[in-house]
């Protein structure tokens, strides 16, 4: 009777000892580029040189799909990350990604990968150095993405100009929501910034060439 009194009690409190579900974690990625965002590239100035844009590197910390916070009150120097929710890549292929196809919309002669195997008259080099959502306090964040990088003329393999790119954005929710979306915001607003910068150093290039 004992052994059976058992079972059942067994069987009655399954639930409560058997593991919880695990809850699978939610998936992003920079998300469409917007009409909005189109009708801004139109008042860029075109590229006529052909590209080559490499994949962007990423620190160690930094190459994963988590999508990471800081909270800068207590202590800036730590990395958190959401338990669940994630990129559907990691950052640096996501971004590298997002500049191809702003600086498609605007480039004569094409944009390209190294997997392509076509020629390109210079290389852009991307160097993602920071891509994470900062807590000032407990219910305000903003997010920073910086991006350092290298024009080289494909022939010569000459550096011909560096930069590093820094925009903040601040976040509309203090989750990873909010994170996505003004990382989102963050990185279109800095692939703006780079094409014209780009636009700039390709004209100088232009101009010596005629000389």
């Amino acid at each position: 009777m004992k052994k059976i009194l058992l079972v059942a009690t067994m069987l009655l409190t399954g639930c409560a000892i058997a593991p919880s579900a695990r809850i699978a974690p939610t998936v992003y990625d920079l998300g469409l580029i917007q009409p909005t965002d189109a009708s801004a590239l139109s008042g860029q100035p075109q590229l006529t040189a052909s590209l080559l844009v490499t994949e962007a590197t990423a620190p160690t910390w930094l190459d994963s799909q988590a999508i990471q916070y800081r909270l800068a009150y207590h202590d800036p120097a730590q990395a958190h990350v959401y338990a669940n929710s994630r990129w559907a890549a990691a950052p640096a292929a996501l971004l590298t990604q997002r500049i191809r196809s702003r600086i498609a919309a605007v480039v004569d002669s094409g944009v390209v990968s190294a997997s392509d195997g076509v020629r390109a008259d210079y290389v852009l080099r991307l160097g993602l150095e920071e891509f994470s959502q900062v807590f000032d306090t407990v219910e305000q964040s903003r997010v920073v993405v910086r991006l350092r990088v290298s024009l080289v003329e494909r022939g010569t393999r000459r550096l011909l100009a560096q930069r590093s790119f820094s925009v903040e954005q601040s976040a509309p929710t203090a989750d990873a929501v909010g994170a996505v979306h003004a990382l989102s915001e963050a990185g279109d607003r800095l692939s703006g910034d780079l094409i014209d910068w780009l636009a700039a150093k390709l004209a100088e290039e232009g101009k010596k060439a005629e000389k």
